[in-house]
């Protein structure tokens, strides 16, 4: 019997939720991305207007099913869609944006009902391009919004780093879960 979880990333345009996702499934992605506008803010030449899908395999019949979601607000109806069903949220951020920890509170307002009944883990990308923010400002961020969550820096093209955000938010799903994606994750990046 196949059991099936799903995560959702989302973020702001730029953070890494479509390469996160390709480093870490076990099928080639599903992508929706199109050519990007001219904001200042478009930090890519494409970006994901419907959304972005990946499985991971667990082993003994469990899967996780990855959707990214768009990070422009104007696709925000597709953001409660694809969250219908979720075990968890992952919120990546980056420090290659005007204001990091804006955009962490902008959506952690916005997907706070799902926060709120499933499990939530955070990333912070493009560190290596700008270090501030460093994480002590996303945690007081977190804490003030009452969220005590695992919350890493994050490489989205390493699949190490996409795997172990992973395993922090399936160990405070289930640790069982958890134990599976690290034994697959291990065994896939060899």
């Amino acid at each position: 019997m196949t059991t099936q979880h799903k995560i959702i990333f989302s973020g702001p345009v730029g953070a890494g939720k479509t390469t996160a996702i390709g480093k870490v499934s076990d099928i080639p992605p599903v992508i929706t991305d199109v050519r990007a506008g001219t904001s200042e803010e478009e930090l890519k030449d494409t970006t994901t207007v419907a959304l972005d899908y990946g499985v991971l395999r667990l082993g003994a019949g469990e899967r996780v099913h990855l959707y990214g979601t768009p990070g422009q607000d104007r696709f925000d109806f597709m953001w409660e869609i694809l969250s219908e069903g979720a075990i968890g949220l992952f919120l990546l951020v980056t420090n290659r944006r005007r204001d990091p920890v804006g955009d962490l509170r902008f959506f952690l307002d916005a997907f706070r009902p799902l926060i709120l009944r499933t499990q939530l883990a955070v990333g912070v990308t493009g560190v290596d391009v700008n270090p501030e923010p460093g994480l002590p400002a996303y945690r007081r961020a977190l804490e003030a919004a009452g969220l005590s969550v695992p919350m890493f820096e994050v490489d989205a093209r390493r699949r190490e780093d996409v795997a172990t955000l992973i395993q922090a938010m399936l160990l405070s799903e289930d640790p069982g879960l958890a134990g599976g994606a690290d034994g697959q994750l291990r065994a896939s990046a060899r």
